[in-house]
């Protein structure tokens, strides 16, 4: 089967198309033909060397994407092949067939297509910790969100808004206003240098924001940190940009609360990643959530996928298709 490969700890030209060896699902496991599989900041993470250094070179990059199964190892319950699922943790999506354990699987009904499938796994259920757990968002609230025009952005955006709250997002460029007003931004600003934070004050009346959602690196930290209300909740996340440093916890201002949030907690059992995974495709079915797909490229376009989202060319949801 072809797959693309991590070759070496580098750039784009790290990625090849390769001929690799039929998976065969063992115990537990499930093969599945890839119909769509995700492209995330956390792989370009690992190609540059921050992740999955324990594995040998060359290895498969990609962790999420929706298919069909072909076929079930011994113990497998509850799935048959030709049925349709999707997955949000594992290693080696960016092919045409992949193993997966069946607790990792979870069913995509008929009202939902392949790419949303794909699209909605890892950013959607990321949003849905980041609102719904981490800072669950009530009625009134007020939400700083950046990069509101991308994949996380929107979803995150938009499940802000499904429990009564108030977006002010944040874009890199003025092109991406749009992206971000039609997810549901109530304020979008434009900015590329960390310098947000009197335009937050203003527009909150000069209290701040409830929660502030920043996965955009150490440059916007401080300004992060700036727009909170007393008491306000600052969710970090995304680890690929880098941390905001040492932090000295007794100089935090307002009695503010910083955590990193990490999806993996949203779903620590197969019973929550389907419950959960199911509450998306729902809201999707009912015209509550929309998925923007910003871009489709061939299995072999993979370098081309990752050079496009590095250099923040996008908005929406990044896919390769087999």
């Amino acid at each position: 089967m072809k797959a693309i490969v991590m070759t070496h700890v580098g750039g784009t030209e790290a990625l090849a198309l390769a001929d690799r060896p039929e998976p065969v699902p063992g115990p537990g496991e499930v093969l599945v033909e890839v119909a769509a599989a995700g492209v995330n900041f956390m792989d370009v993470g690992v190609r540059r060397g921050m992740a999955w250094t324990e594995m040998p070179d060359p290895k498969i990059l990609g962790v999420e994407g929706a298919g069909r199964v072909v076929a079930v190892g011994d113990g497998v319950a509850g799935l048959r092949p030709g049925q349709r699922v999707a997955w949000v943790y594992a290693p080696g999506s960016y092919a045409e067939r992949i193993v997966v354990p069946a607790a990792s699987l979870v069913p995509v009904p008929d009202a939902i297509d392949d790419a949303t499938a794909a699209s909605v796994m890892m950013q959607g259920l990321t949003a849905s910790h980041f609102a719904t757990d981490f800072y669950p968002v009530q009625p009134g609230d007020v939400a700083l969100v950046h990069a509101a025009a991308g994949g996380l952005g929107g979803i995150l955006s938009q499940i802000v808004k499904l429990r009564g709250g108030r977006v002010i997002g944040r874009v890199s460029s003025a092109d991406k206003v749009a992206a971000a007003r039609e997810a549901g931004a109530d304020h979008v600003i434009v900015d590329r240098d960390g310098s947000f934070a009197a335009e937050v004050l203003r527009l909150t009346g000069g209290e701040g924001v409830h929660v502030v959602y920043d996965g955009s690196g150490p440059a916007t930290f401080r300004d992060s940190l700036a727009s909170l209300r007393r008491s306000g909740t600052f969710c970090w996340f995304g680890p690929v940009l880098g941390g905001p440093g040492p932090l000295e916890l007794m100089s935090l201002p307002k009695s503010v609360k910083i955590g990193y949030g990490v999806f993996f907690d949203h779903i620590p059992t197969p019973e929550l990643l389907r419950s959960r995974s199911a509450r998306l495709f729902d809201w999707i079915a009912d015209g509550k959530l929309s998925i923007r797909i910003g871009g489709t490229y061939a299995l072999a376009e993979a370098a081309r996928a990752h050079a496009d989202m590095e250099r923040r060319a996008t908005t929406g949801k990044l896919l390769l298709v087999p």
